[in-house]
């Protein structure tokens, strides 16, 4: 799986939680949601850089703890009437185990 990178299993993420993947290009937060759904974004918040993964995660949401801004996870968009986005990363879990995509560049360094 050229560029796809593993960082851990589904179960060492708590449901409605997050862990962090520090990279040398950013941190990415991933997240779990409460039917078990995987989502990975970067760990800055489209308004002020806030820590998405100390968030609250909510449906397939999180709200950025510093300002209260609310993020979907599924695409990275802020949730109106607020604006912006924020990258996503692509996901995947097999047997367990979680995996993001970032390109095969990008996973030489890790």
């Amino acid at each position: 799986m050229n560029g796809w990178i593993a960082i851990g299993r589904i179960d060492d993420i708590a449901p409605l939680g997050a862990r962090v993947v520090r990279l040398p290009g950013g941190d990415i937060a991933v997240f779990r949601t409460a039917d078990d759904r995987i989502f990975a974004l970067a760990d800055r918040c489209p308004h002020k850089g806030g820590p998405l993964s100390q968030g609250i995660v909510h449906g397939d949401r999180v709200t950025c703890p510093l300002h209260n801004w609310v993020v979907e996870l599924g695409d990275g968009q802020a949730v109106a009437p607020d604006q912006g986005c924020v990258a996503r990363y692509p996901v995947a879990v097999e047997d367990g185990v979680i995996r993001i995509f970032l390109g095969a560049s990008e996973a030489a360094l890790t």
